[in-house]
């Protein structure tokens, strides 16, 4: 991950007192932050500069966050982007993820956890990054996310789709909580009850195919989410 001194964020926020708020937490907290009072000064400052993360409050004039969302995500599919919402409506937060976001908070948050989440996603990101045409060695087992390709001692195993995505997030938070939320809007769109039961199906058959390197593990975090254990 980036020292945070060196990250850069565009922050776009309406409320001018929580905007300054915010701006000048970041700024202590070792983020360069750029402020945008509203959505088409974002994008405007967006296409100027350079940035690693965007915060985008969803309810703005002008060009609210999600239209905001969309036009970055057509220009840099990669850059991270986190949702700030005053709404606890699901329909915002899934329409959120289906721009782009790749994490939210609901108003009135915890500046600390901003700061956690911030440096969570930069962490995913790199992560994220460092993983591109990467294959993962792990006592017998090679795992190939470009062509879904599971490998036992020699022996492929074709993944379906899910399956693959779903092990391709959990390395990447490997020995760490993969939050189940997370993967839902990851790789379903939405975290709706059919789709947690779905994962949890794809979690038993992951669990199966790796079962034969018994230091290997996926766990339940109870009340969170799932933790692939691989041997350090």
């Amino acid at each position: 991950m980036k020292n945070k001194v060196s990250t850069r964020v565009l922050l776009v926020e309406d409320d001018e007192n929580l905007g300054g708020l915010l701006r000048e937490y970041l700024q202590v907290k070792g983020f360069d932050t750029v402020l945008a009072s509203d959505g088409n000064k974002g994008y405007k400052a967006f296409m100027q500069d350079k940035f690693d993360v965007c915060i985008l409050d969803i309810m703005m004039p002008h060009k609210d966050g999600i239209s905001l969302a969309k036009d970055i995500r057509s220009i840099n599919s990669e850059i991270p982007i986190i949702f700030l919402t005053a709404r606890s409506m699901q329909d915002d937060i899934i329409e959120g993820f289906k721009a782009g976001a790749d994490d939210y908070l609901k108003k009135p948050f915890n500046m600390e956890e901003l700061i956690y989440r911030i440096e969570a996603i930069m962490k995913r990101s790199q992560k994220k990054s460092d993983m591109v045409n990467q294959e993962f060695t792990f006592g017998k087992y090679v795992f190939n996310p470009n062509n879904r390709m599971l490998t036992f001692d020699g022996e492929p195993q074709k993944l379906t789709t899910k399956e693959s995505e779903l092990l391709k997030l959990l390395f990447m938070y490997q020995n760490e909580v993969l939050e189940r939320n997370y993967a839902l809007q990851q790789i379903w769109g939405d975290d709706t009850y059919f789709n947690a039961r779905s994962m949890d199906v794809y979690i038993t058959k992951l669990r199966k195919l790796l079962s034969k390197e018994p230091q290997i593990e996926i766990i339940n975090i109870h009340g969170k989410g799932f933790k692939l254990i691989l041997p350090e």
